[in-house]
C-alpha cells in the first residue's frame, strides 16, 4: 500500500492498511490511522494525526509549522478526523502556545483545491470549503458551514453552523448560525433555507430561524435586546439555542 519512493520518519505510526504515493513523506511525530490514502508528493510534519478512512490528494502539506512569528518550535499540533477529502494543494499548519496550541479539522469534511487553514482554526464536520477558501489564525467553523470559492476569513472569526458565503467573500466580523452571508465585507443576506431542508429541519423549525432572522437584523433592536428575544423561544424551538449562544460567545462582533 505503501510506494517504494515514500519516506517515514523513525516514530511515525502508519495503520497497517494507509496508502502512500509515490515521494510521499511523513514526520516522525505523524500518525495515521486505517484506511487512509494518502496521494504522491505530500509532506506530513510535526505532530499531526489523521483520522481514519481520509483521502489526501497529491501535493498537500500538512502540519507544517504556523506562520506566525511568535512561533519558536513549541510541539503544537494538527488534528484531521475521519472521513475527510482534502484536494490538491491544500496546507494545514499547526496550532501556537498563544491558543489551544492545535488546528482541528473535524470528520465528513470536503475541502477542495488551495484551501488554507492557518494555526488554530477549528473546523467542525459536514463542512464543504470550495476552492482558494483561506482561513487566517484562530477562525471557527461550525458543522454544515458551506464557504463559496475564493471566500477569506479574518483572524479569530467565527462562522456558525449551518451558515453559508457566497464566492469571493471577505469575512471581517462572525457570521451567525443558519445565515447567508456575501460581499466585501461579507454581510448577512438571508437564511440559508435550502441548505437547512436538504439536512431535514422541519418547516416549523425553518419559520422559526426566519423570525430570528427578522429579529436579529430588521426589527431595529439592539443586539442585546434581539438576542434577549430570540432567547425567549428557545424552549419552543430548541434550534434557535445555538445562535443564542453564538451571540454570546462572538469575539469579533456580529456581522450586522
Amino acid at each position: 500500500m505503501i510506494h517504494p519512493t515514500a519516506s517515514l520518519a523513525r516514530g511515525g505510526q502508519l495503520a497497517a492498511d494507509v496508502g502512500g504515493g509515490p515521494d510521499t513523506g511523513g514526520g516522525e511525530r505523524g500518525e495515521v490511522d486505517a484506511g487512509t490514502r494518502i496521494g504522491p508528493h505530500c509532506v506530513i510534519k510535526g505532530h499531526t494525526r489523521i483520522g481514519k478512512s481520509n483521502r489526501v490528494a497529491q501535493f498537500v502539506s500538512l502540519g507544517e509549522a504556523p506562520q506566525d512569528k511568535k512561533y519558536r518550535g513549541e510541539p503544537t499540533r494538527l488534528e484531521i478526523g475521519d472521513n475527510n477529502y482534502i484536494r490538491e494543494f491544500c496546507t494545514f499548519n499547526c496550532g501556537t502556545v498563544q491558543d489551544a496550541g492545535v488546528t482541528r479539522v473535524g470528520d465528513d469534511n470536503w475541502i477542495m483545491a488551495y484551501v488554507h487553514l492557518a494555526h488554530d482554526c477549528q473546523v467542525g464536520s459536514n463542512t464543504i470549503f470550495a476552492n482558494n477558501t483561506q482561513l487566517a489564525g484562530h477562525v471557527h467553523i461550525g458543522d454544515w458551514v458551506i464557504l463559496g470559492g475564493f471566500t477569506q476569513v479574518h483572524q479569530f472569526c467565527s462562522i456558525g453552523a449551518h451558515a453559508f458565503t457566497a464566492a469571493s467573500s471577505l469575512v471581517l466580523r462572525d457570521i451567525p448560525p443558519y445565515v447567508m452571508a456575501a460581499g466585501s465585507s461579507a454581510e448577512p443576506r438571508n437564511v440559508n433555507v435550502e441548505g437547512l431542508r436538504r439536512r431535514g429541519f422541519t418547516p416549523d423549525a425553518i419559520n422559526a430561524i426566519r423570525r430570528a432572522y427578522k429579529t436579529l437584523y430588521r426589527s431595529g433592536l439592539a443586539l442585546p435586546e434581539a438576542a434577549k428575544a430570540i432567547a425567549e423561544q428557545v424552549n419552543l424551538h430548541p434550534e434557535l439555542g445555538i445562535l443564542v449562544d453564538f451571540i454570546s460567545a462572538s469575539r469579533r462582533s456580529l456581522s450586522r
